[in-house]
């Protein structure tokens, strides 16, 4: 059996009763960190808290070499654990399809993932969301300027009336977590007066929601990751009121008429 146990967002207490139940009875626990993390603690606490031993894999070892994990789960009770919900990655989704190819049962306990936190702590929303979208670190893409996947993705859900969730930048190996100050500047280039919503540390004690033109938050401090940002198409009178009493939004970025 090969368990897909969500993690949730934040820290050890994060997981759902129903995951926490799946790990401590697991034979062998496995994590991958690549895809995200949980900010508010480490591999040690979850242990600790859990009273299991995890063993971490990169993403080298779940996406090319998952042989050990696979051989396991032949045999015994297997937990996959991933940061939000288990199946929100692609590369989740491929493991799983490589288990059943060799006929090992698998089960999937989800977590909440950032969309849905975005769309609680903003007001906006959920099924007025288009497709997501993440913002590279320029070094990462290599080209100049904003990638067209991200400035495509944001002005087809525009044109619709849609919002558009704008994934950040994680480069785990390297300890850099892009913050929403940051993406604001780089998408400012191309929607310099356009709203959008910095959402941090979702899932955290402290979560930080701030609304109003890229190239105000750009100038904002938000604090350690992680970050993402939302921006909204067209807004319906209850998110224009629920941007301006929970995030701050200035009343001509989100007029109640």
């Amino acid at each position: 059996m090969l368990t897909f146990v969500g993690l949730g967002l934040y820290d050890e207490r994060s997981i759902t009763v129903e995951g926490r139940d799946a790990l401590q009875r697991a034979d062998r626990a496995f994590m991958e960190q690549y895809t995200s993390r949980l900010i508010g603690t480490d591999v040690e606490s979850l242990e600790a808290e859990h009273g299991t031993g995890i063993e971490l894999r990169d993403r080298a070892g779940v996406e090319q070499h998952p042989e050990e994990m696979l051989a396991a789960a032949e045999g015994e009770d297997v937990a996959f654990l991933v940061v939000g919900d288990p199946m929100v990655s692609t590369t989740h989704v491929d493991l799983r399809l490589r288990a059943a190819d060799r006929g090992i049962e698998t089960r999937i306990i989800h977590g909440t993932t950032a969309e849905a936190a975005a769309s609680s702590l903003t007001g906006l929303q959920n099924y007025r969301f288009g497709p997501a979208t993440t913002l590279p670190f320029p070094y990462a893409h290599g080209a100049e300027g904003l990638p067209a996947s991200v400035t495509n993705t944001i002005d087809d859900n525009r044109e619709r009336g849609l919002h558009t969730l704008v994934y950040l930048d994680i480069k785990q190996e390297r300890g850099d977590y892009m913050t929403a100050d940051v993406a604001a500047d780089l998408l400012s280039e191309a929607y310099p007066e356009t709203l959008a919503v910095a959402v941090c540390r979702a899932g955290s004690p402290d979560p930080v929601v701030a609304a109003d033109a890229l190239s105000e938050l750009a100038d904002r401090e938000f604090g350690g990751p992680l970050h993402l940002l939302v921006v909204p198409g067209e807004l319906h009178h209850i998110e224009s009121e629920a941007l301006r009493a929970f995030a701050g939004a200035p009343p001509e970025l989100a007029p109640l008429e």
